[in-house]
Parts: C-alpha cells; sequence; structure tokens
C-alpha cells in the first residue's frame, strides 16, 4: 500500500518562531512526532513517503504515487487539515484521519469528506484500521472507547521518513497522561490521568535511532507532565545519562512539567545531570483564587515565584504559560501577570486567553450554564490571537485590552533584554559539564550560520534599534557574572526577534475582533 502521510500547517503562533528559524537557516521548530510514530505502527512492507507542509508543499507526482492518505493534526491545524483532505478527494484517494483534532472532535465538518477516522491511541485503532483496509472496507471509524494502551510495546518512530536539516529540534514521547484534573485541560481528556511511560530501554532505543541517523542538536520530550510518574522518570534519568555520557552529550533535551519539580531536588539534579537545559511549567496565574477556580491546585501548595527559582538554581531555564479569563477574575489580571514574569525573569512567557476545549471538564461545565459561544467554539482553532469562546464574568473587551497590554509589555524589547538579563544572574551553572571534563574536546568552532545569525542579532539589537545600550551591557554583566551560560543568554536574547513581530501579530488580530466584542459582562 503506497501511504502519502500528511501533516497539514500550523498558523503563526507563539512556539513558530519564524524568525530565529530564518537566522539558523531551519523550516520548523518540531517534527510532527505522531505521524512518525503511526508509519511504525503501520505494516512495514507498505511503502511509505511523508510531507509535512509546514516543510514544503505535496509534490504532483506525490500526490500520483499515493494508493492511501493519512492525516493527523490538531485543533489549530484543523483549517489546512480540511484543505487537504478535499486535495486528496478531488483526486480520488481515500483518506484516513487521527490525532488531537479528530480524537477530541470526530464530527467536526472539516473531516466530514474523511474515509477513515482513526481516534484516540493508534496502538489500538490503527491495527482495525489495517486489518479494514486488508477487507478491502471503503470506510469506517475506528474508538479505542475508553482503554488506553500499554506504550512499552509501541514502537521506534520512523524518523527516516523527516527531512532532518529542515527542523530546529527533534521530539520523543516517555508518557503519556498526567495525574492532575485542571479544568481547561484537555490532556487527561485524551490521554487519561493515570501517566503511562515508555521503557527507559525504548527511549534510549529512540536515541540511539536520532544518532545514528546524523541528528546532534536538541530534542524535546514532548509528555505533557514529564514527571507526572516521578518514579519512572527517575528509573529513566539514570540510563539516559550514562548514555549522554558514553555519546560525549550530543543531546540537549527541554520538556513539560508540574510546578512541583521545584519540590524533588533528586530530580532535578538527575535532570540537570542528563543536560536537560529548559521546562515548561504551566503556571496559568499567580491568582490563587483563579487557581482554585481552575482547579489547578497543585500550583496553589507552593510559592510560585520560589519554585521558579529553584528549578533556575539547577541550570535549567523555565519557560511558562500563563492564561487570563478565568471565572470570577478580578481587573488587572494581566498587569500581575506581568509583574510576576518580571520579578522571575521567565524570559519565554506564552500568555493567551482562556479556551474551552472540547470535551473538558471547563467545556462541559460552560455548555450546561449556556456560555459557549459557539461561532467561537467551531473557530479556526486555539492559539494566542482567538478571544475567548465563551462568556466569561467580566467583559470580554476587558480581558482582551489587558491581554493586549500585557502582552506588548512582555515583549517590549528593552524589557525584554533587561528580563533575560535578570534571569540569567540566576542560572545556575549547568551540571552535566562536570561529568564530561575531557570529553568534549576544545569547544567547536561555530558554524557559518551561527556566525550570520550572531550578526544580524547584534547589528539589529546592538546597533540598529534603540537596545544598544542595554544590549551591550547585558552582554557584558552575564559574560562577567556567569559565563557557563553565556551562549545560552545569546540565544534567548535572540529569540525576541521572533517575539517582537509576534506581538504585532497578536495586537493586530485581536484587535480586529474587539469591535464584535459585547460591552457588558455576563449578567448572574
Amino acid at each position: 500500500m503506497r501511504t502519502l502521510l500528511l501533516y497539514p500547517e500550523f498558523p503563526k503562533t507563539f512556539w513558530s518562531y519564524e524568525k530565529i528559524l530564518e537566522l539558523v537557516n531551519r523550516k520548523v521548530l518540531l517534527p510532527p512526532l505522531g505521524l512518525v510514530t503511526v508509519a511504525a505502527l503501520l505494516p512495514q512492507e507498505w511503502e511509505m513517503k511523508l510531507v509535512d507542509r509546514n516543510v514544503r508543499e505535496v509534490t504532483e507526482e506525490e500526490w500520483s504515487w499515493a494508493e492511501l492518505v493519512v492525516i493527523s493534526g490538531m485543533i489549530v491545524q484543523k483549517a489546512d487539515m480540511a484543505a487537504q483532505i478535499a486535495r486528496a478527494k478531488t483526486r480520488g484517494l481515500p483518506v484516513a484521519v487521527g490525532g488531537p483534532f479528530a480524537s477530541s472532535t470526530p464530527d467536526a465538518p472539516e473531516l466530514e469528506l474523511a474515509d477513515f477516522k482513526i481516534l484516540d491511541e493508534g496502538e489500538i485503532t490503527l491495527p482495525r484500521f489495517v486489518e479494514a483496509i486488508a477487507r478491502g472496507d471503503r470506510q469506517g471509524t475506528f474508538s479505542a472507547n475508553g482503554d488506553k494502551p500499554d506504550v512499552t510495546a509501541t514502537p521506534v518512530p520512523r524518523f527516516d521518513l523527516l527531512d532532518l536539516t529542515a527542523y530546529d529540534s527533534m521530539s520523543v514521547q516517555f508518557s503519556r497522561g498526567c495525574p492532575f484534573q485542571c479544568e481547561f485541560c484537555d490532556i487527561i481528556v485524551l490521554y487519561g490521568r493515570k501517566p503511562r511511560t515508555k521503557a527507559p530501554e525504548q527511549l534510549i532505543a529512540e536515541l540511539q535511532r536520532l544518532y545514528d541517523l546524523g541528528w546532534r542538536r536538541s530534542i524535546f520530550l514532548v509528555d505533557d507532565n514529564f514527571i507526572g510518574n516521578k518514579r519512572n522518570a527517575k528509573l529513566l534519568l539514570p540510563q539516559l545519562k550514562q548514555w549522554q555520557i558514553e555519546h560525549r552529550y550530543p543531546f540537549s533535551f527541554a520538556t513539560e512539567a508540574s510546578v512541583d519539580l521545584a519540590a524533588d531536588d533528586e530530580l532535578m539534579q538527575m535532570m540537570a545531570e542528563c543536560r536537560f537545559d529548559s521546562v515548561f511549567l504551566g503556571i496559568e496565574t499567580p491568582d490563587e483564587s483563579s487557581l482554585e477556580t481552575a482547579k489547578k491546585l497543585q500550583n496553589t501548595r507552593t510559592s510560585l515565584e520560589e519554585s521558579v527559582d529553584r528549578i533556575t538554581s539547577y541550570g535549567i531555564r523555565v519557560m511558562a504559560g500563563f492564561i487570563i479569563g478565568f471565572d470570577g477574575e478580578k481587573q488587572g489580571a494581566g498587569n500581575r501577570i506581568v509583574e510576576f514574569v518580571s520579578r522571575t525573569g521567565i524570559p519565554a512567557a506564552m500568555m493567551g486567553m482562556l479556551q474551552a476545549l472540547p470535551n473538558t471538564g471547563l467545556w462541559h461545565r460552560l455548555e450546561k450554564e449556556g456560555r459557549l459561544i459557539q461561532e467561537r467554539a467551531d473557530a479556526k482553532g486555539v492559539n494566542q490571537t482567538n478571544l475567548l469562546n465563551f462568556q466569561p464574568t467580566r467583559p470580554i473587551r476587558d480581558i482582551a485590552e489587558e491581554y493586549v497590554d500585557a502582552f506588548c509589555r512582555l515583549y517590549e524589547p528593552n524589557a525584554y533584554i533587561d528580563r533575560v538579563k535578570h534571569y540569567y544572574l540566576k542560572v545556575g551553572r549547568p551540571r552535566w559539564q562536570a561529568f564530561v571534563p575531557s570529553a568534549l574536546g576544545k569547544p567547536a568552532l561555530p558554524s557559518w550560520t551561527d556566525v550570520r545569525a550572531l550578526a544580524i542579532v547584534i547589528w539589529r539589537q546592538g546597533v540598529l534599534r534603540d537596545t544598544r545600550w542595554r544590549f551591550w551591557s547585558s552582554l557584558w554583566t552575564i559574560a562577567r557574572a556567569n559565563p557557563q551560560n553565556f551562549e545560552q543568554f545569546l540565544v534567548t536574547l535572540a529569540h525576541n526577534e521572533h517575539f517582537q513581530e509576534y506581538r504585532a501579530v497578536v495586537k493586530r488580530e485581536i484587535e480586529q475582533q474587539l469591535p464584535l466584542c459585547p460591552l457588558t459582562p455576563r449578567q448572574e
């Protein structure tokens, strides 16, 4: 079976990093891990080609070659997902769809032309789809009916189908699921509240495969909560550390975790020794009452500010997500987020307005209360330029204006440099380097691409803009105070090339929607 695997386009988002990728001559931040995992789960005698539409277009030759089209994507990709389904159907090709969007909303109009819907986790539903194809079925829907697979049987993804030169980082997955019950989160809907992990040997095999393919850059563990099962994470990390030492630490790692990581010194030490250099935390808001409303109680048990500082002290850079628009939220929530980010110094602070995702606890509660705004609930997807898709307890216009103001202040170029300098004065030494005192030898000479990128950043931030004084002052300060993290500091400064452009996108797109906002809050 000649199978064409398609990954739809992403709209511009906080994480798309176009300007940064352009500097280093890469196309996309991360690859479609879900699709290369699907490819590994399909019969290996099938011929397969994969096209990531964020990298390039599908060629006419590929359309003509295909006998089956498999498409997977997230909610934010649904517009292009529909377009690619339609393109395949005009050529008379059978189409199978899956992934988070199809699994959460299988009856969505964007999917109506698809012949097969492969829902939930593929370890369970893909074999049923393959059996249907073998029988000659022309359509079908395959659901796990609440069952969750044992991911210790998941094969190594087909990384060989990717154009590795197009991506800034690679992706692997160790666990699925999260033990918490945040009302707005769809992870527990899709993957359950009992985290399931692969065996350490499986993840090591995936890393070895990437290493054998020539990969030598960063790797993102896409787990929604890497420490959801702390016991198994601690079983993995010693083996990961040993593999890194044996291979001279070819990879740095990033992942996502819950804030309670800060309470486990052993775990942070182990991660730092494996070369985890960043972690994304869902902080959401410094307002404790909003956290309680959202059932994110794990964020209320300790000081969020102290938690950020503790993780930072281990040399692990904190990235964080923030949300505005919770029920009962008081005026000034955006300003409180800006103040929190400024105090902690978190460089990459993703911020968005609350969205009710399909089938979450928040969605069902708002639906019962008659508060979903259907045209927005059915809109293009979820990113930082969407208004709330429900009627909040204070005016949407107020929330939107606070959001735009806060986002623009967070990424004002001078404020960003000040924040990054403040943060890197606190970042601990890279602890993994203690295990390779001579293994890495002399530092490798920078590539022409790296030299060019650095020159562009220096020209823009250190010469052209009014940030010039702050730029050079901050470089001098960090070079003296924290030389071991100076390279990462420069990279983090460069990220504002993207954020500066993206804040203009947020401002423009939100302001275009503001005239449609009601002027009064929901009446109780």
